[in-house]
């Protein structure tokens, strides 16, 4: 089920919300558990018996290592098996049949055969929040669960099960057990999670839809023109869907007592590429940077471990995407320019004027994006097209510089581009404070109008429309 769909809007959530509200607060975590069950098994019910395994699994390393706290190396064991066992989980599920197919590439292994497994929903999410409980027991920073029906909320609380943003337990364990219910909560809840549903609904489906157009346009009638406007038109899409999506969880959470934090920051206004993974899906930079670099040694052991070690971290941030050799190339990719940035012209980045930065970040994003875009089972052929996309971007096999119909196409998107461009920046949020410092009144009954004005056209697109994608469902 997903956020921008009818049923979650106009049967689930409600449902959920009166029943949540009308119970006293010791009956509403349970109103909470069950509903997230119900939610997840609704997209695939005979997963929900894997998410139940990893609940009871990491709820008891949890307490063994509590148990064993003072005998270090038997707590270290402990650990190293949890980790052993949900990464051979995610793996089995995630990376078997890819495997099995690139193996069948070499000849002496052509017989071997996909086993047909069907990628469970949200694993990568709900793994990795399990990881971090356990990990954050070992070392102290949190305290062992003692409920497992608290820890089984945590790791399937349906507002960021599917698709994060990755909340460690550490962030929420006072709020498991007691949170407060306020109006301003529940209404900032509302706007946050409405705004969200408007980028994902009214605009990462339209340029999702732009970008389709664009990758099945054939190569000897695409200009360099519309090639370029197709890959801006994904880049725009994936921002609209995951940063969407991530606002209607952080919204939900509100609603329900809970407050997660923010997984995007403009990103697109970085001056660089280390700016922009500062910015970008937040808390899995942060859960690599904290559950695997730190612990791999940094920056403390010198320059060559320090490469080394981005490089494991880029590497698994890349396959973490998806079971395709893109994923792995396009990790690589960031990490090559993150090197380059650190070692070389980092500095000089930040001396040059901020345009120089912004326009060096964006063009190096797109080309990331077009690596990311061409993924699916059959590697050769999607390489052989993306190369051959990338190459009509400088007009090698293009249809010429530009068209009427490229301007067309354009122009005809004008009103959507430059909207999809303000909300790509900070300012509106900025003028919103602003003018609400100052009328505060005014500002609450014009929030009041243009949320309710985005839910009702939201809701339209949802009803007129049959394209309504989410490209993080399958991570």
């Amino acid at each position: 089920m997903l956020f921008s769909s009818l049923e979650f809007l106009f049967l689930f959530l409600p449902v959920t919300l009166i029943l949540y509200f009308a119970l006293p607060k010791r009956g509403r975590n349970t109103v909470l558990l069950i509903s997230s069950l119900v939610f997840y098994a609704w997209g695939g019910p005979p997963f929900l018996i894997l998410m139940v395994l990893t609940v009871l699994m990491d709820y008891g390393f949890g307490r063994l290592i509590y148990r064993f706290r003072d005998a270090a190396r038997a707590k270290k064991r402990i650990l190293v098996l949890a980790i052993v066992a949900n990464l051979l989980l995610l793996a089995f599920f995630k990376y078997t049949d890819f495997l099995i197919e690139s193996l069948a590439r070499i000849p002496a292994f052509s017989d071997l055969k996909p086993l047909g497994i069907t990628l469970p929903i949200g694993i990568s999410f709900y793994t990795f929040q399990a990881l971090s409980y356990v990990i954050d027991v070992y070392r102290g920073d949190a305290e062992v669960q003692r409920n497992p029906f608290r820890f089984g909320l945590y790791v399937s609380l349906f507002p960021q099960l599917i698709a994060g943003p990755i909340v460690r337990y550490k962030d929420v364990d006072a709020e498991l057990s007691d949170r407060s219910h306020t109006l301003s909560n529940a209404a900032n809840g509302f706007i946050t999670f409405t705004v969200g549903l408007a980028k994902k609904v009214l605009l990462a489906n339209s340029f999702g839809e732009l970008w389709q157009n664009a990758y099945r346009m054939p190569g000897n009638e695409q200009s360099v023109l519309m090639a370029w406007f197709g890959i801006a038109a994904f880049a725009l899409q994936i921002y609209f869907d995951f940063s969407g999506y991530s606002d209607m969880a952080i919204g939900l959470g509100r609603m329900f007592g809970f407050h997660f934090l923010e997984n995007f920051a403009y990103p697109y206004t970085a001056r660089s590429i280390t700016e922009f993974w500062r910015r970008w899906h937040i808390s899995l930079s942060t859960w690599f940077r904290e559950y695997v670099y730190i612990p791999l040694g940094g920056n403390r052991k010198g320059s060559a471990r320090t490469y080394l070690n981005l490089l494991v971290v880029w590497a698994l941030t890349g396959i973490w995407h998806g079971a395709s050799w893109n994923f792995l190339l396009w990790g690589l990719y960031y990490f090559l320019l993150l090197v380059l940035e650190k070692a070389f012209f980092g500095k000089l980045l930040d001396r040059l004027p901020r345009a120089v930065g912004h326009i060096y970040a964006i063009f190096m994003i797109l080309i990331g994006w077009l690596i990311f875009a061409f993924d699916g089972s059959d590697t050769a052929l999607l390489f052989s097209d993306g190369v051959a996309y990338f190459l009509r971007m400088f007009g090698v096999g293009s249809a010429g510089f530009v068209s009427g119909v490229d301007l067309y196409e354009i122009l005809r998107n004008g009103i959507l581009i430059v909207i999809a461009v303000i909300a790509c920046l900070p300012m509106p949020r900025r003028l919103y404070y602003r003018l609400y410092g100052r009328h505060s009144g005014g500002m609450q009954i014009f929030s009041l109008v243009a949320v309710l004005f985005l839910l009702v056209l939201s809701t339209a697109y949802l009803v007129d429309s049959s394209y309504n994608p989410f490209l993080y469902f399958r991570f």
